[in-house]
């Protein structure tokens, strides 16, 4: 497979590159969809939030309901200011349609149960978000769905853990919180040759970094909450693939669980993409800048970057990453006088420029002890077969300037 990221140009000059290709998309989408309002010449899609529409005749109402035509009918089943999103969102992801849902989890969790029945089995990482985490170790056997975690960094286990019964392989990658990069097309092709459908989360990547869908993967999920919002004040999630695929998740998780996107949310995400391009390329300078220096302090046992050579991940990303992201971890190790967990609580507490919270794509720089918080609902055994240590701090890099974010951290760890 040929090099996404050629390694003998500039970074900066990847990143300049990458964000002119995708800043047109970002401001104006679809240009049919992000017309001017007709009505009223508003050159942002107007928020419409009507619950119902009303129907000029008996026959249009008809039409409408037997899908003769594409008039709205009930706001949980369409929207113009959702819609127009949607446009947008697939068109940044390579894709033919896109549905918008409530929140990232509702899109994970919406997915996976349309298209698995009770009896299917799935195969997801070891190292994800905790909370889809949770929903495949406790959530979905209820439904009678079973998962086989394995180590998605080699698709061998993946391959090592199919059963008669396995519908979907899952793919998150990076991972969250400790960025192991799995191999998309390796996987893609053994799905494939099972017949097996596959899902990517791309949140932590974004569709600035990575396109899931042209290296073969069914669906990609996105919790919007995070970068393609990109400014800490909405709750959304996203669907992205096929027409089919798509309309069955749609009809499964927005129609029939209720899980729909509101329209001021709509347009809130709306409008944080239209910095996205400009955003994901400044964050994604600084997070490579901030590894860097991370990775070369001395009290920093580890820095998780795909950026970094030493990463393990680090050709892989190449091949399949147009960047390498706005996410980083590192680790701290326990000292005589603190524990690992000690020394990572002790960070948070010291920092001032960045943000201890939880989330991350935020223009803010966010940073989160994920043992103690984000994937404390993991076993501890989990965890550590995840590789997610007591003294791993994740770092969500934002658009402040990278020395300063850089000057904090290493004051913080320094002061113990």
């Amino acid at each position: 497979m040929r090099r996404v990221i050629d390694t003998s140009l500039p970074y900066a000059s990847i990143l300049a590159a990458r964000a002119d290709a995708l800043a047109t998309l970002a401001v104006h989408g679809s240009e049919s969809r992000e017309a001017p309002d007709a009505a009223t010449g508003a050159l942002d899609p107007p928020i419409v939030m009507s619950s119902a529409f009303g129907f000029a005749s008996a026959e249009a109402a008809s039409d409408a309901f037997q899908g003769k035509s594409d008039a709205y009918i009930y706001g949980r089943w369409g929207n113009p200011t959702v819609d127009a999103l949607e446009a947008k969102l697939a068109a940044l992801e390579g894709a033919t349609a896109a549905c918008a849902t409530a929140s990232g989890m509702a899109a994970v969790s919406g997915t996976v149960l349309a298209l698995c029945d009770g009896g299917s089995h799935v195969i997801a990482p070891r190292s994800m978000y905790g909370e889809s985490a949770r929903l495949f170790r406790e959530r979905l056997p209820r439904f009678g769905i079973t998962t086989t975690f394995v180590d998605a960094t080699d698709v061998r286990s993946y391959e090592a853990a199919l059963q008669p019964s396995t519908k979907l392989l899952y793919i998150e990658t990076p991972a969250n919180p400790n960025l192991a990069v799995s191999d998309v097309a390796a996987i893609v092709a053994l799905a494939k040759s099972r017949d097996i459908l596959t899902v990517a989360d791309n949140t932590f990547a974004t569709p600035f970094a990575q396109t899931p869908l042209a290296l073969g993967v069914d669906l990609v999920v996105h919790s919007m909450t995070k970068a393609i919002g990109g400014h800490g004040d909405v709750i959304a999630g996203c669907v992205c693939g096929g027409d089919e695929l798509v309309a069955k998740v749609r009809d499964f998780v927005v129609k029939g669980a209720g899980g729909v996107l509101s329209p001021l949310a709509a347009y809130l995400v709306a409008r944080g993409l239209r910095t996205f391009a400009l955003r994901q390329e400044k964050a994604c300078a600084n997070a490579a800048s901030l590894a860097r220096s991370l990775s070369a302090h001395p009290r920093v046992a580890k820095a998780h970057h795909p950026s970094l050579p030493s990463h393990p991940g680090h050709a892989i990303a190449n091949r399949q990453m147009h960047a390498y992201g706005a996410i980083l971890s590192l680790e701290l190790e326990g000292t005589a006088k603190e524990s690992a967990l000690e020394a990572g609580r002790r960070v948070l507490g010291s920092v001032r420029l960045m943000t201890h919270a939880v989330s991350l794509g935020d223009v803010r720089t966010l940073i989160v002890h994920p043992a103690s918080t984000t994937h404390s609902t993991m076993p501890k055994e989990a965890r550590e077969a995840a590789n997610i240590t007591d003294g791993l701090l994740r770092v969500s890099v934002g658009i402040e300037s990278a020395r300063a974010l850089y000057d904090d951290l290493a004051r913080a760890i320094d002061a113990g």
